[in-house]
């Protein structure tokens, strides 16, 4: 989400790894089975045996967020499913790859009812990570991750820089060779000093966020109505990554 491709849809740091392992291996080929809005369960139900029929060599699995957004969520049911994922992913031989989320109150003031939460999912992910051998990028212990310039409006989703870094974060993780003038996440290279607002910018800042992002998705899921119903994945095969060109890599 957020990071727009040239072609049109969106591209995202998944998109931009497979991008960086198409240069070091020219016949790589990619899926992405990622739907919006889709709680942990859907991933498992509907994306988990297609995912490994393909006999990835590596595999991410990044679930659950959408789930600790309701207040009734308990994260140590949510991870339970994702540990369920990461025994089935790791047995199959393949690099397994998962990440912990980012402290939700320094990204945005008004998500501190899910901050336990999301510190309690994280916790489990890590412990469940380290006992089925999946390699975790541990964004929470990144401050810099909360960098306003790397999350789009909504403070939900990385926006085009943010999705950048990411991959590049990624891509250290899983070894690749650095590339010049492509920083992780985690190095904060570039980034200016964080802007510190007066308490009515604040204010109305958060009014915006309430307005524009939270009253509209807290009357989609009353309704049970997801921006996500009715999409399929945008790679739901195996394909060879086309190439970009520099302007397209940006």
């Amino acid at each position: 989400m957020d990071d727009p491709a040239v072609s049109g849809g969106y591209r995202g740091w998944a998109d931009r790894l497979a991008e960086r392992l198409a240069t070091l291996e020219p016949d790589f080929q990619y899926a992405n089975l990622a739907v919006r809005g889709r709680y942990v369960q859907q991933v498992l139900d509907e994306q988990l045996a297609p995912a490994l029929a393909m006999r990835p060599d590596l595999i991410s699995v990044i679930a659950g967020v959408n789930d600790l957004l309701r207040p009734s969520c308990d994260p140590v049911e949510v991870v339970g499913k994702l540990d369920e994922m990461y025994r089935a992913a790791a047995a199959t031989g393949a690099t397994v790859l998962t990440i912990t989320q980012p402290d939700p109150v320094a990204v945005l003031r008004m998500a501190r009812p899910i901050r336990r939460r999301l510190f309690a999912y994280n916790e489990a992910i890590r412990a469940s990570a380290a006992r089925h051998g999946v390699l975790l990028v541990d964004f929470e212990r990144i401050p810099i991750a909360t960098h306003p310039l790397f999350w789009s409006e909504d403070r939900l989703h990385l926006n085009s820089l943010g999705h950048t870094r990411m991959a590049a974060t990624v891509a250290a993780a899983l070894g690749l060779p650095e590339r010049p003038g492509d920083p992780g996440i985690d190095t904060g290279a570039e980034l200016p000093p964080i802007q510190v607002l007066s308490r009515r910018a604040v204010l109305a800042r958060d009014a915006a966020w309430l307005s524009g992002y939270f009253l509209p998705w807290l009357w989609r899921d009353l309704r049970g109505y997801s921006l996500g119903d009715g999409l399929v994945a945008k790679r739901p095969e195996l394909r060879v990554v086309a190439r970009q060109s520099e302007d397209a890599q940006s």
